[in-house]
């Protein structure tokens, strides 16, 4: 609708005439959508980063069986995971160019690279450096639709609005990771193939890349350049849209968002996020190894976290816009998480913690973990505009470098700090299959000394090893053990003895038996079977009793960085009392109304 002397839909002139071919890489609008078009698109840019995130977590939820299936030691595996993130980090800062080329073609270009890295390259991979190789690549795809997909959400979203757009948008992670978790569970039940969860994916993927293809648009760079309050300033926005020169307000752009509260606030909710991507890497093989969960099951405990997550984050999201503050609701969150995640680290110690339990604590993490992280995402795209609304791809490829590499460093750090998860995962799957198969023989490999084990390997006759192994067996002392099996001897060859030496046998003679008996069974188990037993049993063993303390550790290091969010946080733009932040709305809308007057004046 035109205001007097303003011309409907600003200065810029629309397109016209153009056929369906250019719309496929030409996406620019060059007026603000209507709410029903702006909805869709926002709609659009959430769905495809919740199929995203999908994509990106898919390879965690099947974490212990590609380790298994690529003999994948623990430790490499973080270390590959840590490659892709790293890759990831300079991809998303490379994204920062969206604020110069658009973000709907990267976002499209980043969705059909993923999907096919995810149907034809990985489960294709026939070694570890083919696997390692396709994961960077999709590490890579993560990292710049990180940052395309924020910055359509943030410019289809005035900031009065800017709450709920990021609860929504924070759906893609969040569902992204329950879709992984709960697909995984599903298909690993019913095809028991790693690989089959990969190309579940991918056609995922490619499904939503021709809805994008045909689908995604975005705002024309004059009108993103602007900061816009709320939905009132459309007619201003694009009254002043032909004013703007896009490459002028780019001019510095890095300079402009490489600003203390930027990176601060930047690090602070990259360490805030060490628990959530603990949770989406690590959490299978934490049930796993100590609390004996079958991959299906401890991914169900991470369903409970995602829907508590996927909860929280719109609940929030509409909170804050409705309060028009974000600082308290990031304190209250961070509050509730703190409780969340010190039940939990105390609860690793406890071999009897309960499956309702870890999902208490983990809903309660999860939901103010979300509240915490929507209102930081509102109020660190509002500090980005502070800064230059133009450069607001440039602050989030900010964000997405920091964030990848604290996630590296992470991930390095739980390789060196996890170390018994490496003999649990590396050997414990087969040792415990023995274990099952053969429990008497492990017994008696647990109460012989190994000296005495290795000397009887070599020589199964030495009569001296014989008599220690059978004395540590039955509890009798060496020279009691020789002279049973003297007495014994002496009598299965007719020799009566005398009636002390009868008193002693009968209360020796069974232990002997029975000792020996053990002794000689372990003839019936493998030698492979044995070797493997002998040499990783005492290591997975220590490493059982070493794997609770080292998890321990590592959540309290998540508590800590969550405890250091909070000073960093509180860096942002934002008021703390909703009236000072209504006050400012007014002001604000007082400013847009003269400025319209201005403009209708100069072009009557």
């Amino acid at each position: 609708m035109a205001t007097a002397g303003v011309p409907a839909g600003g200065a810029i002139p629309a397109r016209t005439g153009e056929g369906w071919l250019r719309r496929l890489w030409d996406r620019k609008l060059d007026r603000y959508p209507e709410t029903g078009a702006r909805a869709w698109y926002l709609g659009l840019t959430v769905g495809l980063t919740i199929v995203f995130y999908y994509q990106a977590y898919a390879p965690s939820t099947v974490g212990p069986t590609v380790v298994t299936h690529f003999q994948f030691t623990f430790a490499q595996i973080m270390l590959v995971t840590a490659v892709g993130t790293f890759l990831g980090a300079f991809a998303s800062l490379g994204a920062g160019l969206a604020d110069r080329w658009g973000r709907a073609n990267l976002v499209v270009g980043a969705m059909l690279l993923s999907s096919l890295i995810l149907f034809f390259l990985m489960p294709a991979a026939a070694n570890r450096a083919e696997y390692i190789a396709f994961g960077a690549l999709l590490g890579m795809a993560e990292g710049a639709a990180l940052v395309g997909t924020t910055a359509l959400a943030r410019d289809f979203s005035p900031q009065l609005r800017r709450g709920a757009a990021m609860g929504f948008w924070t759906l893609g992670p969040v569902l992204g990771s329950l879709a992984a978790t709960e697909v995984s569970s599903h298909v690993l039940t019913s095809h028991h193939s790693w690989d089959f969860v990969f190309k579940v994916a991918g056609i995922a993927g490619l499904a939503d890349w021709m809805i994008a293809v045909f689908g995604l648009r975005e705002l024309s760079p004059q009108l993103r350049d602007q900061v816009m309050v709320s939905i009132r300033d459309r007619e201003l926005i694009e009254a002043r849209a032909a004013g703007i020169d896009p490459d002028k307000v780019l001019k510095h752009h890095w300079k402009q968002v490489l600003k203390l509260d930027v990176i601060g606030p930047a690090l602070g909710i990259s360490l805030f996020l060490l628990l959530y991507f603990s949770f989406v890497i690590l959490l299978v093989g934490y049930l796993q190894t100590i609390f004996g969960y079958t991959v299906a099951r401890a991914n169900d405990v991470g369903n409970w976290f995602w829907i508590a997550d996927s909860i929280a984050v719109i609940s929030a999201g509409l909170l804050s816009d409705v309060l028009r503050v974000r600082k308290p609701l990031m304190i209250v969150g961070t509050a509730a998480s703190l409780i969340g995640m010190a039940l939990f680290a105390v609860a690793v110690t406890k071999r009897g913690t309960s499956y309702d339990t870890f999902v208490l604590y983990s809903v309660l993490m999860a939901a103010g973990g979300g509240v915490a992280f929507v209102a930081w995402y509102a109020a660190f795209t509002e500090t980005v505009e502070k800064h230059n609304p133009a450069a607001t791809a440039s602050g989030l490829a900010v964000l997405g470098w920091i964030g990848r590499m604290v996630v590296t460093a992470m991930l390095v750090g739980v390789a060196v700090l996890l170390a018994a998860m490496t003999p649990l995962l590396d050997h414990g799957p087969r040792v415990q299959r023995i274990v099952a198969t053969y429990p008497e023989q492990v017994r008696v490999l647990q109460t012989v000394d190994p000296s005495t084990l290795t000397t009887l390997s070599k020589n199964p006759y030495d009569v001296a090893a014989q008599a220690r192994a059978v004395s540590e067996l039955s509890g009798l002392p060496v020279a009691t053990v020789a002279k049973t099996a003297a007495l014994t001897s002496a009598q299965q060859l007719g020799k009566a003895p005398p009636p002390a030496a009868l008193a002693f046998l009968a209360v020796n003679g069974p232990k002997l038996k029975r000792a020996t008996a053990q002794l000689q069974s372990l003839g019936s188990v493998p030698a492979d079977d044995l070797a493997y037993l002998s040499a990783n049993g005492p290591k997975v063993a220590q490493a059982q009793k070493d794997n609770p303390g080292q998890w321990q550790t590592w959540w309290w290091i998540c508590f800590a960085g969550q405890v250091l969010f909070i000073p960093l946080a509180l860096l942002l733009k934002g008021r703390w009392r909703p009236s000072k932040a209504r006050q400012d709305e007014l002001e604000h809308d007082q400013m847009v109304k003269r400025e319209l007057e201005k403009l209708r004046a100069v072009a009557s």
